[in-house]
Order: C-alpha cells, then structure tokens, then sequence
C-alpha cells in the first residue's frame, strides 16, 4: 500500500512539473514570436530605406546632372574640333 502511494506521489510529480514546464515553453514561445515579429518588422523597413537610398544614389549620380554641375560649377566645355588631337596607337 505505501509503495502504491509513492508511485502515485512520483506520477503526480512528473504531472506537475510536464504541466510547469508545458507552460513556459508556451510563454517562451509567444515571447519569441513577438520579438520576431519586431524583427521582421524593422527588416521591412530597412528595406524601404535601402530603396530609397538607391534611388537617391542613382539620382545624385546620374551622367546628365554630374555634366551639368561640371558645366555650371567647373565651368567645363566640350573641347573644339580644332583642340582635340588623335594619336595612332602602335
């Protein structure tokens, strides 16, 4: 009789501590998936800013306006037909 009682002791443990440890992989796991969601989140909006800053990148660094700007800020001209000169190569 008092082996049946710690058998029934131990089994009521082992029932406790499956339902203990069920519960926190459950809140470990919501908790994990609302930092994941945080994450994925900032990565969408990463990747907005990385469009945009390619858009940007290939504005500022478009051939018409860097020839503008040498035009206007340089003051560079196309050379003459008469200044420019061909040479061979051997």
């Amino acid at each position: 009789m008092a082996s049946n009682r710690l058998i029934f002791a131990g089994l009521g443990l082992a029932i406790l501590v499956t339902a203990i440890a069920a519960v926190y992989a459950k809140h470990e796991s919501r908790k994990l998936f609302g930092e994941l969601q945080v994450e994925l989140s900032e990565r969408d909006e990463l990747y907005v800013e990385w469009g945009q800053l390619q858009i940007e990148h290939s504005t500022w660094s478009a051939h018409a306006r860097v020839e503008r700007l040498a035009r206007e800020q340089m003051g560079l001209i196309d050379p003459s037909p008469e200044s420019t000169r061909l040479f061979a190569s051997e």
